[in-house]
């Protein structure tokens, strides 16, 4: 079956150049021209990949990318934001709203293309795989679920994988590069302020209930899931 994609954008030009590139990809496009239309479309479908144009008519981007975020089935969906705004503020906001990526137009299709694979595989389970946990946090890596202290924790993709990244190998300091290329892939450009982005994403959703910080920042160095104190 083909992976099915939401394209969400009311440039008819760019809706046609966007679709054809992705059908000759071998994907599923469906499309939307406003955000009401894209929120109506992605409660009654099941969609694998979610591509959003920040301006548009009634709803902006960063508000539908929000409300996907509250809905508790589809909040895992990755999303990819399409702007013409390219400042590092706007890319910054972009992601603290739930956007998995940030295409900034002019682009090229081919690498749209691209970046919808990558997201693509990196949000596929590992059905080969069991379990990670580290103190009271506990992930499945079949069913996508994360649970702290028997309670479940809500993520959205890229804060799953970058979760996953530090829970395999607990204690140890990975660098800002080194998550992007774990997180991201090493094809994908993405800016180096994004990590800590999505870090702090993955702090409010894992450190529930006034339970322990468990992700350590370590200065000039980067990050670790590590109890101990950070400095």
């Amino acid at each position: 079956m083909k992976p099915a994609i939401l394209l969400v954008e009311d440039d008819p030009s760019l809706i046609e150049l966007v679709r054809y590139n992705l059908e000759a990809a071998d994907f599923d496009v469906a499309v939307e021209m406003d955000g009401d239309g894209g929120l109506m479309a992605i409660r009654e479908r099941d969609f694998d990949l979610v591509i959003l144009d920040w301006m548009m008519p009634n709803m902006s981007g960063i508000e539908v990318v929000r409300q996907i975020r509250r809905m508790n089935d589809k909040r895992a969906t990755p999303v990819i934001m399409l702007t013409a705004r390219g400042e590092e503020t706007d890319k910054i906001r972009g992601l603290d709203a739930g956007a998995d990526d940030y295409v900034v137009k002019p682009f090229s299709p081919a690498e749209l293309v691209s970046r919808v694979r990558a997201l693509l595989r990196r949000s596929t389970p590992d059905m080969g795989a069991e379990t990670l946990a580290y103190e009271d946090l506990e992930m499945d890596l079949v069913s996508h679920k994360v649970n702290r202290g028997g309670r479940s924790v809500h993520l959205g993709p890229t804060e799953y994988r970058l979760l996953r990244v530090l829970m395999e190998n607990p204690n140890r300091v990975y660098s800002r590069e080194q998550l992007l290329d774990k997180a991201w892939g090493q094809n994908i450009y993405v800016e180096i302020r994004t990590v800590d982005v999505h870090v702090r994403r993955l702090r409010r959703a894992i450190n529930i209930d006034g339970k322990p910080d468990l992700i350590r920042t370590v200065r000039g160095a980067g990050y670790a899931l590590d109890v101990s104190p950070g400095y």
